[in-house]
């Protein structure tokens, strides 16, 4: 529906009227394909830029200067963005080259074509000329009559529709910018903005709720709020223990391994067992004696060690739970938020953290915007109101925003801090740029600033003379170029183990093969030389009764019992090898003509 069927081109127009005016044809690249258009009527229009932009606007008359020569749709959306790209780039394909042989007319050999193409890209035009020898332009006046041709474009073709040429414009648009910008999933930013929003949210939450935990389980177990300190502990414990009257010995190893203090839970369970409410008579003498006559606090600390019925420890329990869940959430939340800013922004992750690079990129917007802002805009992001509290009172504007949540701020001393910020913004911008533009990803160069946000911190304490940042960079440089080396061999050594591996098993296979046809041969060449062999013995067999035979009759012995031997022999003979019956006989013949002589 995008691309629609290619309309029935329309006979080559007749050549200009006046002698020696030279034809103009536009060439109009749409969403949807090629199209070329010929300016028969421009005495209609008019020459002049100003004329032909007051009938823009009037379909019939400039319909009755401008008339369809040719079109051809694209084949797909591949080809038409393969098309596109060509175009911006200034290069005339093989289907522009053959659509224009097409339909333009045909200059003959050694002569001068007597007409000219419009283009909207010069480059296209310059191209086009090279290659073909076609006279191209592109001026002011041309471009106003492609862009009424674009305006008026679906009244020209028949079968093109101005929803599909919206829906193949759309299409072309999203699918080219896409290629432009190099659109990779895995470095969106604005994941890294919603999970650090996420996370102070949650960081709120958490706090908020479990202090709720600490005030709700401190009514009946006042004393484990000094004893425990952590949040996620408290409400770990919370749910454990429920109620403090269960407590015994029993239950420290059970509490060791959810603190990981074994003294911390003996001190637990002394405490559940002196704690108030569980002896009234008790408490009284020792509150009375350790606040020295405090009636208020007294009477605070001996109605905050309640008992809590069943349904009320159920309850709390539950909100524990609730609480736990929370924080777990919290850590994952945070290691995802650590994955991707490794992923979008290793450079500026190495450098400055991953908190407070996170918070840089969603106070700017994205990525983008962040390695668009210049080093003083970093240094003060995030302190806006301040900056311009200071201008309007004409006060001291602000040395740090966010920046200063890092570590380099606070390990900077006092007179150095706001020298310390002006030189990690400086290095943030640089890693953020990087980290945006650059197609390779690794953190090499963000090591590489740290080190010098380092040799800096030494350079105001101690002294120490830093690095150029030239030096530096070149190091880096050279640092990523053998890494990206090594990182080749090691794909190369790879593949070769794994040609290697396979080759081993392709040869073992071969060999159990060769094995195999081996083993077949030499049983049939065991079983032949057992034939051979038993053919050899029957052929002595033979041969020994013949010389016999042949003896019997040189000394004239006539027996009857050489006689059945022969007939015997003879038989055998002529059954195994019938040269040696043959032979026998002749041999048989002479004898007896000898005997008779």
């Amino acid at each position: 529906a995008i691309f629609p069927a290619p309309a029935s081109q329309t006979p080559r127009p007749p050549p200009a009227k006046r002698a020696g005016e030279m034809a103009l044809y536009l060439l109009f690249e749409s969403a949807s394909g090629y199209a070329l258009f010929h300016a028969h009527g421009i005495d209609e229009i008019g020459q002049s830029v100003d004329a032909v932009r007051s009938t823009v606007l009037d379909l019939k008359r400039f319909s009755k200067a401008v008339k369809l020569a040719g079109f051809t749709p694209f084949l797909s959306a591949v080809d038409a963005l393969n098309q596109c790209n060509a175009i911006s780039e200034g290069i005339m394909t093989d289907e522009l080259r053959n659509f224009l042989e097409l339909n333009l007319p045909k200059v003959k050999e050694g002569k001068k074509a007597k007409f000219r193409v419009g283009v909207m890209e010069p480059k296209v035009g310059s191209h086009i000329t090279e290659a073909t020898g076609i006279p191209c332009e592109s001026n002011d006046y041309v471009q106003e009559l492609l862009r009424a041709v674009r305006l008026h474009l679906d009244q020209f073709i028949d079968q093109l529709k101005p929803s599909d040429l919206e829906k193949a414009q759309l299409g072309l648009g999203h699918s080219y910018s896409r290629a432009k910008v190099k659109f990779n999933v895995n470095r969106v930013d604005n994941m890294v903005i919603q999970a650090i929003f996420l996370l102070d949210t949650l960081d709120k939450d958490v706090n908020s709720f479990s202090m709720r935990v600490r005030e709700w389980y401190g009514w009946h177990f006042p004393e484990l709020v000094k004893i425990v300190n952590d949040n996620y502990l408290y409400a770990k414990l919370a749910k454990f223990v429920v109620n403090k009257s269960d407590l015994s010995e029993k239950d420290i190893p059970a509490l060791a391994d959810l603190i990981g203090d074994e003294d911390k839970a003996k001190e637990i369970v002394e405490a559940a067992k002196a704690s108030m409410g569980n002896n009234h008579v008790h408490n009284w003498y020792m509150l009375l004696s350790s606040c020295q006559g405090s009636l208020v606090y007294v009477i605070f600390f001996l109605f905050s060690g309640q008992d809590l019925s069943p349904v009320d420890l159920i309850n709390v329990q539950q909100f524990a739970q609730r609480v736990m869940n929370l924080s777990e959430y919290r850590k994952n939340l945070y290691e995802y938020l650590v994955t991707k800013m490794n992923d979008i922004a290793p450079n500026l992750t190495s450098l400055i953290g991953e908190m407070v690079g996170a918070r840089l990129i969603s106070h700017a917007g994205s990525l983008s915007n962040l390695a668009k802002c210049p080093a003083s805009t970093l240094q003060i992001l995030g302190a806006e109101k301040a900056l311009f509290r200071a201008l309007k009172t004409r006060g001291n504007t602000p040395k740090y925003g966010l920046i200063f949540h890092s570590s380099f701020i606070g390990r900077a001393s006092t007179k150095n801090k706001g020298r310390m910020a002006r030189y990690l913004a400086n290095k943030c911008s640089i890693a953020s740029r990087i980290d945006c533009y650059s197609d390779m990803s690794s953190s090499i160069f963000g090591e590489k600033l740290r080190e010098q946000v380092e040799e800096r911190l030494d350079f105001y304490d101690k002294g120490v003379a830093p690095r150029k940042n030239l030096d530096v960079m070149k190091a880096a440089i050279e640092e990523g170029m053998t890494n990206t080396v090594s990182e080749e061999d090691k794909e190369k050594e790879n593949g070769d183990t794994t040609a290697k591996k396979s080759k081993k098993k392709k040869s073992k296979s071969e060999a159990d093969g060769d094995a195999m046809d081996l083993d077949k041969p030499a049983n049939t060449a065991a079983a032949e030389e057992g034939t051979e062999k038993k053919k050899k013995k029957k052929k002595h067999k033979l041969e020994e009764p013949q010389d016999q035979e042949m003896a019997a009759n040189v000394n004239g012995e006539q027996d009857e019992t050489p006689k059945k031997k022969k007939k015997k022999n003879r038989d055998a003979a002529e059954s195994v090898e019938p040269k040696t019956a043959t032979e026998g006989k002749k041999k048989k013949k002479k004898s007896k003509t000898e005997a008779d002589d």
